[in-house]
């Protein structure tokens, strides 16, 4: 059974980092996508980042390009969303998905095309 587990949330000052981590187990992550994505209160889950496991492939929303970084330590089995200049926006609890297989540009923003998900870090960001 897979399982993904999210830490590193927390309350920041806008303009602050915070570093969040998703820990996978259960599986063999060769091929994998994994995925990040957020729900606002009140807002519908969004896209935030994605990374193939082996192929490096990456893709941002429009809405963290530049100040988010996605990478991943497979020796580890863990991903990592590294969040720079965040805004009041960014509040949020942040979930981190896997599916078996490569995904596109497109694909790997649809919160359907995955098959395992965290239970979500809270990120709450104040002025």
């Amino acid at each position: 059974q897979v399982q993904l587990v999210e830490s590193g949330g927390g309350v920041v000052q806008a303009g602050g980092s915070l570093r969040l981590s998703c820990a996978a187990s259960g599986g063999t992550f060769s091929g994998y996508t994994m995925g990040w994505f957020r729900r606002a209160p009140g807002k519908e889950r969004e896209f935030v980042a994605s990374i193939t496991w082996t192929g490096g492939n990456i893709y941002y929303a429009g809405s963290v390009k530049g100040r988010f970084t996605v990478s991943r330590d497979n020796a580890r089995n863990t991903v990592y969303l590294q969040m720079n200049s965040l805004n009041l926006e960014d509040t949020a609890v942040y979930y981190c998905a896997a599916v078996t297989g490569l995904l596109g540009s497109t694909s790997s923003t649809r919160p359907y095309k995955y098959n395992y998900w965290g239970q979500g870090t809270q990120v709450t960001v104040s002025s």
